[in-house]
């Protein structure tokens, strides 16, 4: 079956570095685009990042851009974010989430992983 393992979370400073992993199983990795979405306390799933099969496609929220890094080793069948000048609204948890195909589209998740939280606080 599908799992979707995440970490790398934990307490960074504002402006601060995380990074992101997530290992998958259970179906044929690089055929499929790959996303990450969060969840901050009290409110719903946002959409992230996401990455097509064609990994030199990624595509991002606005509220992240040019601060996240999204990629993929087919190797390892893993997806990372990268996490750089980070805000205290950055704070939630972060989940992993396969695509229905191969180009990844906001909210079109097949599964999702158990998350990973992120805190940003001084």
């Amino acid at each position: 079956q599908v799992q979707l393992v995440e970490s790398g979370g934990g307490l960074a400073q504002p402006g601060g570095s995380l990074r992101l992993s997530c290992a998958a199983s259970g179906f044929t990795f690089p055929i499929y685009s790959m996303n990450w979405a969060r969840q901050a306390p009290g409110e719903g799933l946002e959409w992230v990042s996401g990455i097509d099969t064609d990994k030199s496609v990624t595509h991002y929220a606005d509220s992240v851009k040019g601060r996240f890094t999204i990629s993929r080793d087919n190797s390892e069948n893993t997806v990372y974010l990268q996490l750089d000048s980070l805000k205290p609204e950055d704070t939630a948890l972060y989940y992993c989430a396969k695509g229905r195909g191969p180009l990844s589209r906001p909210g079109e998740y097949t599964h999702v992983g158990q998350g990973t939280q992120v805190t940003v606080s001084s």
